[in-house]
């Protein structure tokens, strides 16, 4: 998108033609198997949790537990919408305006179209600030789940998943932002 609409409009044509159009598709595919497979487990996981607790707390106060960590049913919940929503925008183009530009072989003008919308805008800002909190907290879990996380790492850990997160927050975030502001048009 900061490059030129030239350069966006041939990598989108080159993902839609790689591997003779199949390529886009393999990606779909694996993407939504991720996906369900995530939802699968985060409740069996769940279930699990919740079967080898004998009674409830005596004290509901959460002492260790991030605030990522609290809201992970609702930052993945959101994700979930937002996915729906991104694929009916831009994928199935249930817009006819986006439609008009993806059938012009369009994608740049498709995005500046579709995030001079504040409502569409502020939701995106709002689903990729939930996934970078649910993100930074997978990343520092990995670790924990692995078995390499220690009090020595911790913080080395937290801190490399929020830089990481940050980074990708203001990649995706700055795109809406840009449209908005007019820096790209």
């Amino acid at each position: 998108m900061y490059v030129s609409a030239e350069s966006f409009n041939d990598y989108a044509a080159f993902l839609h033609s790689m591997l003779h159009g199949a390529g886009v598709w393999i990606a779909r595919v694996v993407l939504l198997t991720s996906l369900v497979l995530h939802v699968v487990a985060t409740i069996q996981l769940t279930r699990a949790n919740r079967t080898a607790k004998v009674s409830r707390y005596q004290c509901d106060a959460t002492v260790q537990a991030s605030k990522s960590s609290r809201i992970m049913i609702w930052s993945g919940l959101t994700i979930l919408a937002f996915v729906v929503f991104h694929i009916l925008h831009f994928t199935v183009r249930t817009d006819s305006e986006l439609a008009a530009l993806a059938d012009a072989g369009d994608p740049y003008q498709m995005v500046i179209l579709g995030f001079q919308s504040i409502p569409v805008s502020l939701f995106y800002v709002i689903a990729i600030s939930l996934l970078c909190s649910h993100l930074s907290h997978g990343f520092s879990s990995i670790f924990q789940t692995l078995g390499l996380r220690t009090n020595k790492n911790s913080g080395l850990i937290d801190g490399l998943a929020k830089l990481y997160t940050v980074v990708i927050w203001v990649g995706f975030v700055s795109i809406p932002v840009a449209v908005l502001c007019g820096f790209i048009h």
